[in-house]
C-alpha cells in the first residue's frame, strides 16, 4: 500500500470514530432529555418524604404559636378578674 493511501485511510479512520461517537450523541440525546423532563416532573419518595415532613413541622409551629397566643390570653383575663 502506498503511504499517501495509508496517510488517508488512518485519516478517514479518526474522522469516522469522531462521526460515530457524534451520531451516537445526536441519537440519545432525546432519551436523555426526557428522562431528565420525567426527572424533573415527579418526585421521588425522598423527596415526599421531606415534603411531608416540612408540611408536619410546619403545622406544629403553627399550632404551637396558636396555643401560646390562647395561653396569654387567659393569663390576661385571669388577672384582670383575679388581679
Amino acid at each position: 500500500m502506498r503511504p499517501a493511501a495509508l496517510i488517508m485511510a488512518a485519516a478517514a479512520g479518526l474522522a469516522l470514530a469522531g462521526c460515530v461517537r457524534t451520531v451516537a450523541n445526536v441519537v440519545t440525546a432525546p432519551v436523555r432529555a426526557g428522562s431528565q423532563v420525567v426527572d424533573w416532573t415527579t418526585t421521588s419518595q425522598d423527596e415526599a418524604d421531606r415534603n411531608r415532613g416540612r408540611k408536619i413541622r410546619k403545622q406544629e409551629e403553627r399550632e404551637a404559636k396558636e396555643r401560646r397566643k390562647r395561653e396569654k390570653e387567659e393569663r390576661r383575663r385571669w388577672e384582670r378578674e383575679n388581679g
